[in-house]
């Protein structure tokens, strides 16, 4: 730990110079407003930190926080003592009682040489946190130092969302804690966690106990990627794993400790092959022998839509909402083949019955039906946009996912849309850039600018069906992600490319700003941390042929405390090969090319891939 709280504070010692230059003072998301002002505020063992609500949760996150880095600071109830109190010029104020009104979630932070400030409510308070953390720059253990500034604050949506599929391959909840600490750090509020699925079930439900018993375990798991030689490979090796109801419980207080909202994802009516191998009277084959999938894609063994299936999930909709007291229950609703129901005799005869038309107007009976269920007990059924075929539930928030069409019909006709296109560069499961040093993924390209450039207000709603797109989301699907370590390098930095799409507003967002001047800085945080990410590719680095004699070369590393080394004897470098420490010129005689190429590697020794500029005369 201590080598650890060492790491973190020589981070913190590097942001000097880049709050000086960036007008957002390093802070991501980016701000709605920032002045800078003469001066910083210094953390002394001196330094008291006053409340007027001592328990509250973002009083308790930063007194925890400043004492894990060697910041220790008394804290005191404001209450208590008399306003014109000495002490009161050498603190850190947390005020949730003020005069004048805040959007929600909002915050105002201002530091001057004698204080620092923070007004807020509830997550606002919180927030305003997230940002001091942020400003902090130590270069003596025990001390440490602010900028002077006023910052003003607010989400541009109120729901800014992170999903984690834990059913293609298993997290425990020690890396979900860690998954939640990186959302709480950038803003992000509201944890989609996909939690049944083809390949397994993950949610222990009481009254049912086959679904973990059965459900959680394949007996093997596909290797790789359809293509060549690993079309029809497995592993051969038993895969298992759940979450108990007590610990859905521990993570839940510890979402909610940073205000986050935990959505629930309960597959229906397909994605349902690992419940019905445990319950095949969900199936429209009870006789049937069903076993959890082993491979990825879309299984044709979906739930029946019978008052037997209906009665199953309701019981388990009752356990998952004793267990999560958010608003929102997901009930998927995406990628339901209706082979199974037109072979099914019970089913043509309910279409019938029914005057349901055909099978798409069996799925919405199948989805209107649960929605009133999730309704009648007090709560918000989300799904993903195949839940307007058939026509939409009555009061279902969509998720765009399939591009924008879903969002734009649903907004269109008065439902919240979430917007989380992967053509958006929004599924986190994707590539990171064109080239074949990526390790293996779903496919699709989407490299950190297209997620950050993405703008989740199509421009074709009017601006009354603009309100009804209440945020945004970026989805980590698995079936490619194995391991906490590459779910860590799929996430960042994208995920904070998200948190500032779904914060802040178009007319703040710099992408040039923030790739230069605010990752390097965040990254070298994150890898204080303990988090694994994509190193990005050095400033400078070019794919283009450049024709001539004469060739300069001038690279900056995007992260902090990161070395660049290079080669031109056409090898791949490495930290054995030159290292780059000021610009380059080259000659190159006519008719001639030289590869440079070039890696970046960070202190802690993560590498990025390796670049190839050609110059060529």
């Amino acid at each position: 730990m201590r080598k650890i709280l060492i790491l973190i504070l020589l981070a913190l010692g590097r942001q000097s110079f880049a709050q000086k230059s960036d007008p957002y003072l390093g802070i991501i998301p980016a701000p709605q407003s920032v002045k800078k002002t003469a001066g910083e505020f210094r953390i002394t063992p001196e330094t008291n930190l006053l409340t007027d609500s001592p328990t509250n949760r973002a009083v308790v996150y930063l007194t925890n926080y400043l004492k894990k880095n060697g910041l220790s600071v008394s804290v005191t109830d404001l209450n208590t003592i008399d306003k014109g109190h000495a002490f009161l010029k050498n603190s850190i104020v947390l005020a949730t009682n003020f005069k004048g009104d805040m959007a929600p979630e909002g915050y105002e932070l201002t530091i001057t040489t004698n204080q620092a400030t923070i007004h807020g409510h509830g997550a606002g308070l919180f927030y305003g946190v997230q940002s001091l953390i942020q400003l902090v720059h130590n270069t003596n253990p025990g001390y440490a130092t602010l900028p002077c500034a006023t910052i003003k604050d607010e989400p541009r949506f109120p729901y800014r969302g992170m999903h984690l599929d834990v059913v293609r391959h298993y997290f425990d909840i020690n890396f979900i804690k860690k998954y939640l600490d990186v959302m709480a750090m950038y803003k992000l509020n509201n944890f989609h966690w996909h939690l049944t699925d083809d390949q397994g079930w993950r949610i222990q439900i009481m009254k049912y106990p086959k679904f973990t018993e059965v459900g959680s375990k394949r007996a093997q798991t596909k290797i790789g990627d359809f293509k060549g030689n690993n079309n029809d490979l497995y592993d051969n090796t038993p895969y298992e794993g759940y979450y108990t109801q007590d610990q859905i419980r521990d993570i839940v207080a510890y979402a909610h400790d940073r205000f986050i909202n935990i959505v629930p994802e309960i597959e229906m009516p397909g994605h349902s092959q690992a419940a019905v191998a445990a319950y095949p009277e969900m199936s429209c084959d009870p006789t049937k022998t069903y076993k959890v999938m082993e491979t990825w894609g879309v299984s044709n063994d979906v739930y029946c839509p019978s008052p037997t299936t209906f009665k199953i999930l309701e019981d388990v909709l009752r356990e998952v909402m004793e267990l999560f007291p958010g608003r929102y229950i997901h009930i998927g609703g995406d990628e339901c083949p209706k082979a199974t129901w037109k072979a099914s005799s019970y089913c043509r005869q309910l279409i019938a019955d029914s005057a349901l038309n055909n099978e798409e107007g069996l799925q919405s009976y199948f989805v209107r039906h649960m929605e009133r269920f999730i309704n009648n007990n007090g709560r918000s059924m989300v799904g993903w946009d195949e839940i307007l075929e058939g026509g939409l539930a009555p009061n279902a928030t969509v998720m765009s996912w399939r591009g924008e069409a879903g969002g734009i019909a649903a907004a269109q006709q008065n439902h919240d849309v979430i917007m989380t296109p992967g053509s958006g560069g929004l599924y986190f499961d994707h590539k990171q850039s064109g080239t074949n040093q990526e390790p293996l993924s779903i496919g699709g390209n989407a490299p950190l600018s297209k997620a950050y450039n993405y703008n989740p207000i199509p421009a074709v709603l009017s601006k009354e069906a603009q309100k009804h797109v209440i945020g945004v989301q970026a989805n980590l699907w698995t079936e490619y992600i194995a391991t906490p370590a590459k779910a860590e390098f799929m996430l960042l930095p994208r995920m904070l490319a998200m948190a500032e799409t779904g914060w802040t507003t178009e007319g703040n967002k710099d992408y040039k700003n923030f790739s230069e001047q605010r990752i390097p800085h965040a990254l070298a945080m994150l890898d204080a941390a303990g988090y694994n990410y994509r190193v990005p590719e050095a400033l400078g680095t070019e794919d283009t042929l450049f024709n001539g004699a004469k060739h300069s070369i001038e690279l900056t590393p995007l992260v902090e405390g990161a070395k660049i080394y290079y080669t031109l004897d056409g090898y791949a470098p490495r930290e054995t090969d030159l290292q780059y420490k000021e610009p380059l010129i080259f000659t190159i005689p006519a008719g001639k090319y030289i590869d440079f190429q070039s890696i970046t590697i960070t202190p802690s020794g993560k590498r990025s891939i390796v670049k190839t500029t050609r110059m060529k005369n």
